[in-house]
């Protein structure tokens, strides 16, 4: 039998078998490596990767990897999505686009599909989400298909955590876990809101005199998040040294890598959770939450806290309500009525009364 070398190939074993596939996620090929039928299975496998048959779904697949909508998402999206899209090509690939185009017959298939991640509730909506945005391309710009038939299923994972958030004490505990750079980040989260990726990218350039302006990578970079200086982020900004263009580093004065600095965070949370210092279960994103309090005790409205944050005014309100004392918010309402009274004030003063 002669050896063959081909580029991609992917290999599995299983039960003793061992099975070959052209690239991940791709078809299984036929035979054994280098017997004629593994060949001709090997390139009808690349022919058809490269000029997928139009009625078939694999071909939405390839014009939505190549799409304007797919090449704006970030790196981070892209990079996770593409192994979605990969297992959705291979399972979908040979269906007709226009099964698709009937509801009835296809979300039965859909939920199939999905039902084979249910192991994995996150992970089966995330695959979920990833097909329901090709479908949505394949209805505008493409018009292969009249409506979106993942509209209407129902999410797996129901575990809402948007009212979930790091409490000042919990906080104060993981810090006597961390160095000083690590509490930097930490802190800055917490007072800023951003989402990792926009933390770690986050450059003195980006902090003016009244606020922080950062475009969002969650946005592709088309919004931008205005974050207020207050008191506490002034004085946090002015304890940080500037080593480098982006205002977080490690302890070797470069830049933080966003999963240098979760493996660093995740270690001195778990000895603080499993030392049962802090609740269990409390994620770097949970952060986010615990900004929202802080923007509101600084005065900013629920519906301005929404807006920095990228959330429904609801989930702010969630948040307020579960964490901050009726005291503290009452103080905070009362701040904003007063300032908002003192606004009309000055204005009507600046009226001269007609003669």
């Amino acid at each position: 039998m002669v050896s063959v070398d081909l580029k991609g190939i992917h290999t599995v074993k299983a039960k003793g078998n061992v099975y070959y596939y052209a690239w991940r996620g791709g078809p299984r090929l036929k035979g054994e490596p280098g017997t004629d039928a593994f060949m001709k299975s090997y390139n009808e496998a690349i022919d058809e990767r490269r000029i997928p048959d139009s009625a078939k779904f694999r071909t939405l697949v390839t014009l939505y990897r190549a799409s304007p909508d797919y090449q704006k998402l970030a790196a981070s999206t892209k990079k996770n999505w593409s192994g979605w899209l990969d297992r959705i090509s291979a399972h979908f690939g040979d269906t007709s686009i226009r099964v698709f185009d009937k509801p009835e017959k296809v979300r039965p298939l859909i939920r199939h599909w999905r039902g084979t991640y249910a192991a994995t509730p996150r992970a089966a909506d995330y695959g979920l989400q990833v097909l329901s945005r090709v479908l949505s391309y394949a209805v505008d710009p493409l018009s292969k298909i009249a409506t979106n038939p993942c509209e209407g299923i129902k999410q797996i994972y129901t575990n809402d955590r948007s009212a979930i958030i790091w409490e000042e004490q919990d906080i104060a505990t993981l810090l006597t876990k961390c160095s000083t750079e690590v509490s930097w980040g930490v802190r800055l989260a917490a007072l800023t809101g951003l989402r990792a990726g926009d933390l770690f990218r986050l450059a003195w350039t980006h902090v003016g005199e009244n606020a922080i302006v950062i475009s969002t990578g969650k946005s592709g970079h088309r919004r931008e998040a205005v974050i207020p200086i207050y008191a506490e982020l002034r004085d946090l900004l002015a304890e940080i040294p500037k080593r480098q263009v982006t205002i977080l580093t490690n302890s070797r004065k470069r830049p933080w890598s966003k999963d240098g600095f979760s493996s660093v965070f995740t270690k001195a949370r778990d000895e603080a959770e499993e030392a049962k210092l802090i609740p269990e279960g409390l994620h770097f994103h949970d952060l986010r939450g615990t900004a929202a309090t802080k923007f509101y005790l600084a005065g900013l409205s629920i519906r301005v806290i929404a807006e920095i944050m990228g959330w429904e005014e609801d989930t702010v309100d969630k948040i307020i309500r579960r964490y901050v004392s009726r005291t503290a918010a009452t103080e905070a309402l009362i701040k904003q009525i007063d300032k908002a009274k003192a606004r009309t004030k000055t204005v009507k003063l600046s009226v001269k009364p007609s003669k």
